[in-house]
Order: C-alpha cells, then sequence, then structure tokens
C-alpha cells in the first residue's frame, strides 16, 4: 500500500506543515552529496503527503529526488507562520514527483501560492503575471514521511522526541522521467565563494546537512556560525554532533510578510572539532534570492525571466507536453 488511509503524525507539528511558509529542503546528487535549499512547503489537513515544488525551467531539484527519493524536510524557521513557540521539525520521507500533466501541476501552483502567499503578486496587473511562465509552470514533489524528529520548544540544543511510519507505509513512484538530456545549469555561481560569505552572515544561523548513518540526508539548524579562512565553523544540538563528511551550508531569512527572499549555500566538507562542526567550503551555489522591494523584484524577475523562458519548451518537449498557460484560480 501506498500510505496509511489515516495518518497519525504528531499532532504538535502538523500546524507547522501547513502554516510554516518555507521550509529548507534536502535532497541527494549523484554522487550522494546532499543540497538543500529552502522550499514553499503545502499540506492539508489530513493528507499523507507534505508537498514542495521547484519550476519547470529550473528541476534539478526534483531530478535528484526522483533519482534518489530519499529525501528531508526541516521546518526550523516559523517567520510568517502566525504560530507562537513553534517547534523545530525534521522530515525524513520519500519523494514523488509529479510532472506527468504540466497543465494541472501549474493550476495547482497558482492556486496553492495565491492561497498562501497572495502578497507575492498583489498589485501586478494578470496579463504581467500570466507572462510569467517561466515561474508557474511546475514539477510537484511529494513526500511521505518515514520519520519526524522535533523540538517541542523550537530549541535545538535539547532532546528530540521521535516519530516513525509503520512498515507498511511507502511512497507511490514517480512519474517517469523525461527523454533526452536535462539543460546545464541555469546560473553560474560565484567564482569564489567568499563574495557571499559576509552577506549570508547577515542571514541569521545557517541549517547545516549532511548525511545520517543511514545514507539519509540530516539538515540541522544549527546554533551559532563562526567564518573562518577557509570556511564556517558551527555549533549544533546533540543530533549533529560528530557530523563529517560531504556537507551543504544552507542561510536564508526572510520577513513576517513574504515579500522576498536573502539565500546563500556553500558545499563542502564537514569534521567534527572541539568548537563544533568545521565545513570547509569548495563552493558557492548559484544564488537565487528575490529583493525585497517591487522596483528590484521586478527587475531580477525580468533578468530571470530572459534567461529561464528559452528552457521552458525545451522541458516541456521532453515530457511530450505542450506549454501550459497560467490560468486565473476559479
Amino acid at each position: 500500500m501506498t500510505a496509511l488511509s489515516v495518518v497519525r503524525w504528531p499532532t504538535a507539528v502538523v500546524p507547522l506543515f501547513e502554516r510554516a511558509l518555507t521550509c529548507e529542503f534536502a535532497s541527494l546528487t549523484r554522487s550522494g552529496a546532499p543540497i538543500t535549499w529552502p522550499l514553499t512547503p503545502y499540506h492539508d489537513a489530513g493528507a499523507a503527503t507534505i508537498d514542495v515544488s521547484t519550476g519547470l525551467s529550473y528541476p534539478a531539484k526534483a531530478e535528484r529526488a526522483r533519482r534518489d527519493p530519499r529525501v528531508a524536510l526541516l521546518f526550523s524557521d516559523p517567520t510568517g507562520s502566525g504560530l507562537r513557540d513553534a517547534p523545530v521539525a525534521l522530515v525524513q520521507g520519500l519523494a514523488t514527483v509529479r510532472d506527468a500533466d504540466l497543465q494541472a501541476n501549474t493550476d495547482r501552483y497558482v492556486r496553492r501560492l495565491l492561497g498562501k502567499l497572495p502578497q507575492t503578486v498583489a498589485g501586478q496587473p494578470w496579463l504581467l503575471v500570466r507572462q510569467q511562465l517561466w515561474y508557474w509552470s511546475r514539477v510537484w514533489i511529494e513526500v511521505t514521511p518515514l520519520k519526524i524528529v522535533w523540538w517541542p520548544t523550537g530549541r535545538v540544543d535539547g532532546d528530540p522526541l521521535r516519530w516513525e511510519a509503520s512498515a507498511e507505509v511507502t511512497a507511490p513512484p514517480s512519474d517517469p522521467a523525461p527523454e533526452g538530456s536535462a539543460p546545464p545549469p541555469w546560473a553560474a555561481p560565484p567564482a569564489d565563494w567568499r563574495q557571499g560569505a559576509d552577506r549570508a552572515m547577515g542571514l541569521g544561523n545557517p541549517v547545516l546537512t549532511v548525511r545520517d548513518a543511514d545514507g539519509w540526508p540530516l539538515p540541522l539548524r544549527t546554533l551559532a556560525v563562526e567564518r573562518v579562512d577557509d570556511g564556517f565553523v558551527v555549533r549544533t544540538g546533540s543530533l549533529g554532533a560528530g557530523a563529517r563528511g560531504r556537507a551543504c551550508l544552507t542561510f536564508h531569512a526572510h520577513a513576517e510578510a513574504f515579500t522576498g527572499q536573502q539565500n546563500a549555500a556553500f558545499v563542502g566538507t564537514a569534521a567534527p572539532t572541539a568548537d563544533g562542526v568545521h565545513v570547509r567550503v569548495e563552493r558557492a551555489l548559484a544564488d537565487f534570492s528575490l529583493p525585497a522591494g517591487r522596483f528590484r523584484q521586478l527587475r531580477t524577475l525580468l533578468s530571470s525571466g530572459r534567461t529561464l523562458t528559452p528552457r521552458l519548451a525545451h522541458e516541456a518537449a521532453r515530457r511530450r507536453q505542450p506549454l501550459p498557460v497560467v490560468r486565473r484560480p476559479v
């Protein structure tokens, strides 16, 4: 069977799944290295999955999840959720990638985003919204939780509580992989990771992601961070003690009213030290931040659109589907 007919997750974390504006989504590359990026989660009461999405024109997250369905969702920033004393929750589960119906995916994303973050398009003429097809065209990733670890008070320096699904719970298979070769990355990373390190330090304590003893991505909110010559030293709770191996360090922040988001992510190797975990950075990931301010946002969207729009037809053709259209929800 795919999932239990009645989902019985810990009641303390369900409101977070429903109301969080962002979570940290972790997936694994072909070589097994973790990559973590903030995404908007969606969960309906009683549903068996927690869902995120990525753009059809930049589907790398989905392709990683289709190739290796072991993923994780960390809910460590309740900003904008309206929840007081929110827990921090880590979900490890199996991903199901949905891209067999691009029009349905796009309709779903328009409906869900406007329902959760209506301010993202406030004041924009619908004609302008429709022209941003490169953004609204979506691939969905539905995550079936197998393990949930949570810190009830949000203090990750304490001992967490744990929940595991029964052995019969699994996830449905992903839609078939698209044909042909995926396009190269759409944005070039900085030539020198240090260029963005100081800005990243202003975004608060990052999320450190390594792999756990069973090979699953393990994203953890850190307690402190320090810049060093070759990377960063972070302090973690007990779950991150001894973290080592391929690592991703993800910084991000947004306001209570989600009108923009700042991101920075670095990949390298982690090793425990007397002061915490030393992350030796090899490179920064390409940045896709959305600055606050309508004019700056519009300029960013136009620039991104010029780069990403030509990729849409290629990705739709790989899936043997026509381009979707952006339709106003009914």
